[in-house]
């Protein structure tokens, strides 16, 4: 098995836009942008639109899931990876299909009927907060943090308070 540089994965539920597209891209020093999401990765229009938002210089891939499983593991050496997902429900399934994923930052999780707000910009419902507890209980940190300047809240530490 091939060991992929992967740098950050990070949860949005807008996947890529500016503050992903170049903020955090730029401080991870990614030159990868992997979109690890079964409908983005049918969607032509909505890639072209998230490729405007991407720093030059930064490839682009839009994956499903199950590709990402299947092919994480051929990535280059050189290829710095910054994987994005929509749900903490997608990451975990990338991690027991064996991704590496050592860190996950948490950006929006916006509110929607059914969920409770945890932090400003991430409201979790039940099957939310399991995914995370997993994530979690597989020693894997989850934290929320918009942008790279922000100190970050441990996911574990909001969902204990809420």
């Amino acid at each position: 098995m091939g060991n992929p540089n992967i740098l950050m994965t990070r949860i949005d539920n807008r996947l890529v836009h500016g503050q992903v597209g170049v903020t955090w891209t730029n401080t991870l020093g990614a030159n990868l942008l992997l979109v690890a999401n079964d409908s983005a990765a049918q969607d032509p229009v909505q890639q072209n639109l998230m490729d405007m938002v991407v720093a030059d210089g930064v490839q682009t891939r839009y994956f499903t899931l199950q590709k990402t499983i299947d092919i994480i593991a051929k990535a280059a050496s050189h290829q710095k990876i910054f994987i994005v997902c929509k749900t903490p429900q997608d990451v975990l399934t990338l991690v027991k299909g064996g991704v590496p994923i050592k860190f996950v930052n948490v950006g929006n999780m916006h509110f929607s009927e059914g969920k409770k707000q945890i932090h400003k910009t991430v409201s979790v419902d039940d099957s939310d907060i399991a995914a995370f507890n997993e994530l979690i209980a597989l020693g894997i940190p989850c934290e929320v943090r918009r942008v790279p300047d922000e100190s970050g809240e441990m996911i574990g530490d909001l969902l204990k308070r809420s």
